[in-house]
């Protein structure tokens, strides 16, 4: 009967390692200022323009 303990162990463990990670990754995605979200948005829009695809993201159509 001892092997449903390390099982229940097991699970406690991966639970908390879990949230750990989710944790980290939260602190890590609020460290940035609104400015730099802004700036990183307009980059990846215009990494999108510039490769041909409207802000909607749909392919431009060419006139």
């Amino acid at each position: 009967m001892r092997w449903w303990k390390l099982l229940g162990l097991a699970g406690v463990a991966g639970v908390a390692a879990t949230g750990v990670v989710i944790a980290r990754a939260e602190r890590k995605r609020r460290a940035y200022t609104p400015d730099e979200i802004r700036a990183r948005l307009h980059a990846r829009v215009g990494e999108g323009v510039t490769a041909g695809e409207g802000t909607s993201g749909e392919p431009a159509t060419p006139s």
